[in-house]
């Protein structure tokens, strides 16, 4: 079959979607949603977010320092989908979109409680990209819900059912379809 070249564009995907909680400095909650967030870094944990300079979370995160990726699972497709279509300059996410934040061990940002799995982050590095700022978090502490853990405390993705984002739609992770290292199986 044949390929046909396009402009360059952000074609990397799925990619997560995520739903960034942060605060303001007289301690007033705000969530967005993005799916421009990755791994940076293994030892220590480090996170990627990255947010266009008009966002009012950007402002949020520059002045704090910290936030908390929260990891919506299926069910929480609208709320994930409301919270990255409106500002929080005019609306209380939180209120609007049902959801609780409760304070955080180790940042001034909250995490969203129905979210099953809530990873802090202290901004360590920042970079100018263009039209978004790079946050450069790294993670401090990593909640999860319980009953989202197999019996050795990994986590379980086909519980969990996380949201996966891909050129304006909203997905649910499929099927196992292999496991790391299982191409060298019986290699030594």
């Amino acid at each position: 079959m044949a390929k046909i070249q396009q402009a360059p564009k952000t074609g990397l995907y799925p990619v997560p979607m995520v739903m960034v909680s942060c605060v303001d400095s007289n301690g007033k909650p705000n969530i967005i949603t993005i799916a421009w967030a990755g791994v940076v870094n293994s030892t220590p944990p480090m996170l990627s977010v990255a947010l266009r300079h008009s966002r009012y979370s950007y402002g949020l995160i520059k002045q704090t320092g910290d936030f908390v990726i929260n990891i919506p699972k299926e069910d929480q497709a609208w709320a994930a989908d409301f919270c990255g279509q409106v500002s929080g300059r005019d609306v209380d996410k939180f209120k609007e979109a049902h959801l609780t934040p409760i304070k955080a061990s180790l940042v001034k940002s909250p995490l969203i409680q129905e979210c099953p799995v809530n990873l802090e982050c202290v901004v360590k590095q920042r970079m100018d990209l263009g039209s978004h700022e790079l946050f450069w978090g790294e993670v401090v502490a990593t909640h999860i819900d319980e009953e989202y853990c197999d019996e050795r405390g990994h986590w379980d993705i086909a519980r969990l059912r996380p949201l996966a984002y891909c050129g304006g739609d909203y997905w649910s992770l499929g099927k196992l379809v292999g496991k790391h290292g299982f191409s060298r199986k019986g290699q030594t």
